[in-house]
């Protein structure tokens, strides 16, 4: 394993579970908390504010558009300092801007809490964490410490959600945001700051890298033409996942489902990413990486094609975004072991730092293109089919030059 060290081999991989136990808890009660709740107080922190959920629902890209931007020193910072400081100071943060969020009474102060928001969720969600994991195993290792931890980190909306909404229901959107600040910053704070560690270092493995040493797997990974056909797949299935997200019950009730069906039938896809993630590390003991990924993004090509022919009886809705729903989450497991497989771990945090930045900002920006697209033809059939080219793409990169040699240096 590249953390044991020759006198604790065994002390360490230890170690390194209870850091994915700890992340496991940390990432569920965070994107609970950061992410998900702000899906369910959109529309009564609209109405207090007098403005539109549009409005409302711009500080959220504000947040996105913040965290592809941050992706990058931030993964430099994990390369070289490890993710204690910036992992509990993002938790820290996070907490007190739910405290802030919780006292706006105007859209610009949304918004420039959003901003704030978004670069603590770069400090402190999956990126950083996983960047951490990635640290502290080796190959054999790594897929299971990583499913183990974005598997329970996969009920975070299952969970927050329903919960925010109660809250809200009984308290009001400002006590709620209070009650989940307090909630976070008690567990996440103290988890990050007292379990989070750098891995020990091998005394056979000389000392650790330099700033020098790590830029030169990152410019040997900008320089490989792998690398971007990575990037142009993991680009097009951010923008097919966001746009489907956001644009999925919209779709459901246009073609005659009730909300309540059609709401529900989209929660879906909060569990479908947790099965998603299991079949992904059971198939790939048996087929490689990156044919079961692309394997999964055809199914999800699929799924996007034919949702305007199934989804106007239940049973043919429920079937498509079943299909569609087992490539949500895939991202997470796959980016992490095509990145370290081909460039190593030594500057990990800042490759996956580069690439986490286009597909970020095309998260934000997927749905807003689909709902022009649905505002210029007046019906969701170009928007599903644009997300089953997306797809299509996805599956295409994944497969473009994988079986590559890896670059020198």
């Amino acid at each position: 394993m590249a953390a044991e060290s020759e006198t604790g081999g065994h002390r360490t991989v230890c170690y390194g579970w209870r850091i994915v136990a700890v992340f496991a808890i940390t990432q569920t009660v965070g994107y609970g908390t950061l992410y998900y709740a702000f899906a369910v107080l959109l529309h009564p922190i609209a109405r207090d504010l007098h403005t539109s959920a549009t409005t409302v629902t711009g500080a959220l890209t504000t947040a996105i558009l913040t965290w592809a931007i941050m992706a990058v020193p931030v993964g430099r910072w994990l390369d070289r300092h490890g993710g204690r400081a910036v992992m509990t100071l993002g938790a820290l943060a996070g907490a007190a801007l739910l405290v802030a969020w919780s006292q706006i009474h105007t859209v610009w102060q949304l918004y420039a809490v959003f901003l704030g928001l978004g670069a603590t969720m770069s400090m402190a969600l999956y990126e950083p964490a996983t960047a951490v994991i990635v640290s502290w195993f080796d190959a054999a290792r790594r897929p299971r410490a990583l499913l183990a931890m974005v598997v329970v980190a996969g009920f975070a909306s299952t969970i927050f959600m329903p919960l925010t909404g109660l809250l809200n229901d009984r308290l009001g959107w400002r006590t709620t945001l209070l009650i989940l600040s307090g909630s976070y910053a008690a567990i996440a704070v103290p988890l990050h700051a007292i379990v989070i560690r750098r891995p020990p270092v091998r005394r056979s493995a000389g000392p650790r890298a330099t700033t020098a040493e790590r830029r030169v797997p990152v410019r040997t990974a900008l320089r490989d033409s792998r690398f971007w056909c990575l990037a142009i797949a993991f680009v097009a299935h951010g923008a097919a996942m966001s746009a489907m997200t956001v644009h999925l019950v919209g779709f459901l009730t246009s073609t005659g489902h009730p909300a309540t069906f059609a709401a529900t039938v989209a929660g879906l896809l909060g569990v479908l990413s947790v099965t998603g993630r299991l079949v992904l590390t059971a198939a790939q003991r048996r087929v490689r990486l990156h044919r079961v990924v692309a394997a999964v993004f055809v199914i999800q090509a699929a799924a996007g094609f034919s949702m305007p022919v199934l989804a106007g009886g239940r049973t043919g809705a429920i079937v498509a975004v079943t299909a569609f729903g087992l490539g949500f989450g895939i991202a997470s497991i796959a980016t992490p072991q095509l990145l370290a497989d081909r460039y190593g771990t030594t500057a990990y945090a800042s490759i996956a730092g580069a690439l986490a930045t286009p597909v970020t900002l095309t998260k934000a920006g997927a749905p807003l293109a689909a709902a022009a697209l649905l505002g210029a033809t007046g019906g969701f059939t170009p928007v599903m089919t644009a997300i089953g080219a997306a797809s299509l793409i996805a599956a295409a990169g994944i497969l473009a030059r994988a079986d590559s040699p890896r670059p020198s240096g």
